[in-house]
């Protein structure tokens, strides 16, 4: 296994050895008569042409011209998380060597009905697997880490990942019963893995989540730097801040490439720093000692929640976890020293009960407005052990992921509805991003001084704006690549450009244990049935003497309620039976044509009379 973990060590000094001076050489062969006689015979020889030449002369003419050795080509291209939000995941390819960076998933846009999950196309390395030399994580968040059980199903390699990270990854493994057989690897912020013709470099970082970190990539044709996601806090919740002095350091080295996250590249100015939400929180439960919390908040966002325990503690509170993913991260950060809960705090949601609700404290998922999260439940009056009363105060710790504001809005509407207070990040100071702002993204460009850039991690918009960015700190334009899921970036000694021949890239669409069972057609098929309904008509027919025997009966569902609509069915019945028994005169018997014929009948019918195209499904039957 390609694994060299090295820390940081100092240069140590060595002694130089000095070549006598050409005067002080003479003076010392030329102390004595003898040495004399022998210097000036052998200048005599040196000096006559027709004498015996010098052999260091023959020895210099015949050494062949050193060439320098060319370095292999660097290959960087993604499989998600550029022109999207979410699926982030970025290729490093070297001769028979290639990382991965990143594996994370996205959340399916509003037409992919009955989807959960999108993951990356893997099939290109799933080819290429046994290049594969590790998957090297930057930080826990499920856009980051969501689709490692997939990829591992079918590429066991190397995970290399901080303790935090690959101990909420842990948990993903155990529910898809990966966690035996994967290759996990923990490393902290300052290692250094090996990997081929790689070296990968940990460096701490600040983001929402505890133990985030950006990577240096040592490669043949120079240092690349991927930021990951991150953002410059000066006081952080229980870690230390961003290791700017290491960024600066390598960019005094210099840095062939910049990889740097675009997703806040929009909003001016600094992020504010997780600490302020803290003074948010002491504030807001100074101010409803008479009511219990529920706060919703991102389940990885660890120092959030240590912020809540804090508050809660100092007020009196018993603090309780809701929601799957919120269970899983605090359990797996207490064990592993990432959260500090003084003891007696926490305790079970199955005993709140037993504790007055103004010293309560509820920690929840359902930020986003998920449907089936604990909040969604709540404010729906589906979970089982939580009923809200306007006794409560709900506190949305976050802000709307964009395309996700409809969703949010739905839950705010029904806590109102059930006059329960909602504080959230537009009334109060609850939340701050873990993205870097403008005034951030110039730092690490101005600290790396890269000689190639390509802004990832944001949507087409995103990207230019960074671009743009990039242009004003004074990059040309030639030097910054806008790329694609697929596109590759070539780098050799010649430079960097766009390889004409793009890898297997795109979507991957998870529903239920189904993995890529669900394409375009079978949308297209439920977006018209979500929008159209369907029409089912059945016929029976006597293949011995070509007649109709039974029906067609036509079968409406979410189309029209047929007790209303008799005038129209019959009509369709009708339509449908009299181009059976044409076709079938006519001596058509392959159940595809009379399918076929059925099912343009019906269509052309309906639409005449309705303007509506119904999914029509006509099903044969052979007596």
């Amino acid at each position: 296994m390609p694994k060299t973990i090295e820390k940081k060590s100092s240069s140590s000094t060595s002694k130089k050895w000095h070549k006598p001076s050409a005067k002080k050489s003479a003076k010392a062969s030329t102390d004595s008569p003898k040495a004399s006689a022998k210097v000036n015979a052998k200048r005599a020889t040196t000096r006559n042409p027709k004498t015996t030449s010098s052999p260091a002369k023959k020895a210099y003419a015949r050494k062949p011209k050193i060439e320098k050795k060319k370095q292999p080509k660097l290959r960087i291209f993604s499989l998600g998380g550029l022109n999207e939000i979410g699926k982030n995941i970025t290729v490093f390819e070297c001769e028979n060597d290639i990382i991965v960076v990143d594996c994370g998933i996205g959340f399916p846009d509003d037409d992919m009905l009955g989807v959960d999950l999108v993951i990356p196309n893997f099939s290109y390395l799933e080819a290429n697997v046994e290049k594969i030399r590790g998957v090297f994580i930057t930080h826990g968040h499920e856009d980051h880490i969501g689709s490692l059980p997939y990829f591992l199903r079918s590429m066991n390699v190397p995970v290399y990942g901080t303790k935090l990270t690959l101990g909420i990854l842990e948990n993903k493994l155990i529910e898809h019963k990966l966690l035996q057989s994967a290759k996990l690897n923990t490393v902290s912020a300052g290692d250094t893995v090996s990997a081929g013709h790689f070296k990968v470099e940990f460096i701490r970082v600040n983001h929402s989540i505890a133990d985030a970190c950006a990577l240096a990539i040592t490669t043949p044709q120079g240092v690349v730097i991927h930021t990951g996601d991150f953002k410059l806090d000066l006081t952080p919740v229980e870690s230390e801040p961003m290791d700017i002095a290491r960024l600066a350091e390598l960019g005094s080295n210099g840095v062939l490439m910049l990889l740097c996250e675009s997703t806040n590249v929009e909003r001016p100015g600094y992020t504010p720093s997780e600490s302020k939400v803290g003074l948010s929180l002491d504030k807001i439960f100074s101010e409803a000692e008479d009511k219990r919390i529920i706060i919703a908040t991102f389940a990885s966002n660890v120092h959030r929640v240590q912020q809540i325990i804090n508050s809660s503690a100092k007020h009196g509170r018993k603090v309780a976890v809701t929601g799957r993913s919120m269970i899983n991260v605090v359990n797996a950060a207490v064990r592993l020293g990432y959260m500090n809960v003084p003891d007696g705090v926490l305790v079970d949601i199955d005993a709140i009960k037993k504790y007055p609700p103004e010293k309560t404290t509820i920690v929840t998922t359902g930020s986003q407005g998920e449907p089936m999260s604990a909040l969604y439940r709540m404010a729906f009056s589906e979970h089982d052990r939580i009923a809200l009363t306007d006794k409560d105060l709900v506190v949305l710790s976050s802000s709307a992921i964009p395309g996700n504001e409809p969703l949010v809005g739905k839950i705010v509407n029904e806590l109102y509805r059930r006059g329960v207070n909602v504080y959230h990040d537009s009334s109060v100071e609850v939340h701050v991003s873990g993205h870097a702002c403008q005034e951030e993204l110039k730092l690490m460009h101005s600290l790396t001084k890269p000689k190639y850039f390509m802004p990832i991690h944001g949507e087409y918009r995103h990207l230019i704006q960074h671009k743009e960015l990039a242009e004003k700190l004074g990059m040309p334009s030639q030097s910054i690549f806008v790329s694609d899921i697929g596109r590759v970036i070539e780098i050799d000694e010649n430079g960097a450009s766009f390889s004409p021949n793009p890898v297997p890239a795109g979507k991957v669409l998870i529903d239920g244990s189904g993995i890529g069972d669900v394409g375009n057609i079978v949308l297209r098929d439920r977006k018209n049935l979500a929008e159209n309904g369907i029409i089912i008509a059945v016929a029976t027919i006597s293949a011995d003497i070509g007649e109709l025997v039974c029906g067609p009966e036509i079968i409406s569902r979410g189309f029209v309620y047929v007790r209303e609509n008799e005038e129209l069915m019959n009509g369709a019945k009708e339509v449908a039976t009299t181009a059976l028994i044409e076709a079938l005169s006519r001596g058509a018997h392959e159940w595809g044509d009379l399918k076929a014929i059925l099912k343009g009948a019906i269509s052309k019918y309906i639409f005449n009379k309705t303007k509506r195209k119904p999914l029509v499904l006509p099903i044969i039957m052979n007596m």
